[in-house]
């Protein structure tokens, strides 16, 4: 059975407060792109992890879709072992949310292919377990999130009059070093009221907090926003805590920008 992790990217991003448990409190809106993974599990099988495409940092054993299986596990310890490989094509350390998006959906594939009858809620108390971003894969609509990103609010918002553009330069930022930068505070604005403007406004009033440090560090990802709003986009941000930088252009106008060939852009059209 093969399933195709997509990613998402952030609209606003702003820290809001420290949290006990030594996580932070933050308001985002995702929104998922399809730009995706290839997951692929076989069963029976001896329960090992192998992966193409981008190489994928760390013990295999720590990957995120392993540990997915080891939770289900817990819970329903008839699961048989399975083979797990994984096509990596979203960017690692991008802010994309690539690995999390890959627990989810390992997650969602287990209940499907096992039977486990879990229903979304159920699915989404796991994935909470897993990692701050991972609730968001199993709902993959818009939505507004708060807490530690796993508290979520579906949105009707609808981009599909828009084309996107992502890039990623290379750069991995580490989400740690991202955070201890930023002291926390409320947003100027109501992200969950400034969404619903028209996208066009928002440059003026919807913003990352992530972007002022890590384009300090990274100069290069300053100037691929600056390049996207002088070639058209009528909105630009770095998603997550970066290095991926995600342009908005109207529908199909997105210009043939020559970037450095050791970048990975995609277009969604």
């Amino acid at each position: 059975m093969i399933v195709f992790p997509n990613c998402k990217i952030n609209l606003g991003l702003y820290i809001t407060g420290k949290r006990a448990d030594g996580f932070h409190d933050l308001e985002t809106v995702f929104y998922p792109l399809p730009v995706t993974d290839a997951l692929e599990v076989i069963a029976p099988g001896s329960l090992q992890f192998t992966s193409s495409g981008i190489p994928v940092p760390g013990d295999a054993a720590d990957n995120l879709c392993l540990k997915a299986f080891h939770l289900l596990q817990q819970d329903y310890p008839q699961l048989q072992p399975v083979n797990i490989h994984l096509h990596k094509n979203i960017p690692i350390g991008a802010g994309l949310g690539g690995g999390s998006a890959d627990a989810a959906f390992m997650l969602q594939l287990m209940n499907s292919k096992f039977q486990l009858g879990l229903q979304q809620e159920q699915l989404i108390n796991y994935a909470a377990q897993l990692g701050s971003d991972c609730p968001f894969f199993i709902a993959n609509r818009p939505c507004y999130a708060t807490g530690r990103g796993e508290v979520l609010e579906p949105l009707s918002l609808d981009l599909s009059g828009y084309s996107f553009l992502l890039v990623h330069p290379g750069i991995h930022v580490n989400t740690g070093w991202a955070f201890r930068q930023i002291t926390p505070q409320a947003p100027a604005h109501s992200l969950k009221e400034m969404i619903q403007l028209p996208v066009t406004e928002w440059h003026s009033v919807i913003s990352n907090d992530f972007e002022a440090p890590v384009f300090a560090a990274h100069p290069v990802l300053a100037e691929i926003k600056a390049t996207m709003y002088s070639q058209g986009a009528v909105y630009a941000s770095m998603s997550g805590s970066g290095s991926a930088v995600v342009g908005i252009f109207p529908k199909n106008k997105i210009a043939d920008i020559l970037w450095d060939a050791s970048y990975r852009v995609f277009k969604v059209n």
